[in-house]
């Protein structure tokens, strides 16, 4: 009796798990970004920006448009490193793709997709302002990006 009592007590007095910040370094990060690709819209509506962001950010993938495919290429984090100038990002390695491509032509080389930065396996992300990033070194990414607004 004394056991479930004192379990009773603990818990009442713990902090709910909400309350605790266990959330990632690169969460400032978390949302829909565009630009990048193109110059970033000096206004845009969040209907807008929503309808095709560039980049996604989320706890564990970085998903990013690419104009010759109607999905977005998810990379899953592996690691995420702070740095006073914004975030580094690992990716883990993708197992080689094993269905046909088009004509029934078998894919070689690396099947990962990356941002055009010196690895397909390593993101730098520069933050500008708190709306504002870049990637640095990133051929497909030459503009900053912008997050999309919610309203």
């Amino acid at each position: 009796m004394r056991r479930i009592a004192w379990l009773i007590a603990t818990l009442a007095l713990a902090p709910p798990a909400f309350a605790q910040n266990n959330l990632p370094p690169h969460s400032w990060l978390f949302g829909t970004w565009t630009g990048g690709l193109f110059p970033p819209p000096s206004t845009l509506g969040a209907q807008e920006c929503l309808a095709m962001p560039v980049v996604i950010f989320t706890r564990d993938l970085v998903m990013r448009a690419v104009i010759t495919d109607q999905f977005y290429h998810q990379r899953l984090i592996e690691t995420a490193r702070v740095s006073p100038e914004g975030v580094e990002f690992r990716f883990a390695r993708t197992a080689p793709q094993t269905t046909a491509g088009p004509f029934g032509l078998s894919p070689t080389g690396n099947t990962d997709i990356g941002f055009g930065c010196i690895s397909a396996d390593i993101l730098r992300v520069q933050r500008r302002t708190e709306n504002e990033i870049s990637f640095p070194g990133c051929s497909d990414f030459a503009y900053p990006l912008v997050r999309c607004p919610a309203r």
